[in-house]
């Protein structure tokens, strides 16, 4: 996931919400030297973080310094999320790639987001699980909000060898009168 954001979205503070292990945010941090550091953001951390944190440290010194992982919900307005940050979220369950989304629209911040687990009680299909299935339709709508709020969409996927659910949805806002 972090190699087909960093093919579009370069530079900004990345902000990993629902991060787990933040290992995402690290990742991207390798990958683009021009983000100044990484915002790690979960409800609860795993017991490990800080482990895998320093081995990655070890290997990669220029990470140093550069992450902060916070505990707390993703809802959480605490969170400051601006338009210059890359806000991330893989294997966001459920509603959870919805409100990634909602609070990166809110900034008008690049996002890019591998959506898991659909909750199709919850989630909108759009009226169009008649002619696709549910996660798909939901997807679907996700990307057609990013659109209609004014940012330009790409779609791409992920190997299903690496993970079978694979769809990634990534959005920036467009410049004015775009």
């Amino acid at each position: 996931m972090a190699k087909r954001v960093r093919r579009l979205f370069r530079g900004g503070r990345v902000v990993d919400l629902g991060a787990g292990h933040g290992l995402l945010a690290q990742v991207m941090l390798l990958l683009d030297d021009s983000s100044p550091s990484a915002l790690v953001v979960d409800r609860s951390l795993p017991p490990s973080t800080g482990k895998l944190h320093d081995v990655l440290v070890d290997a990669w010194p220029r990470l140093a310094g550069r992450v902060q992982f916070v505990v707390r919900g993703m809802d959480d307005r605490g969170v400051a999320i601006s338009r210059t940050d890359v806000v991330v979220s893989s294997h966001a369950c459920g509603g959870l790639t919805d409100l990634v989304l909602e609070r990166a629209l809110a900034a008008r911040a690049r996002v890019a987001v591998l959506p898991c687990c659909h909750d199709l009680a919850v989630c909108d299909r759009g009226e169009l699980d008649g002619w696709l299935d549910g996660p798909m339709a939901v997807d679907v709508m996700r990307a057609v909000r990013l659109r209609e709020q004014g940012y330009q969409v790409w779609t791409r996927s992920i190997p299903a060898e690496i993970t079978p659910k694979n769809r990634l949805l990534l959005g920036a806002p467009r410049p004015h009168g775009s």
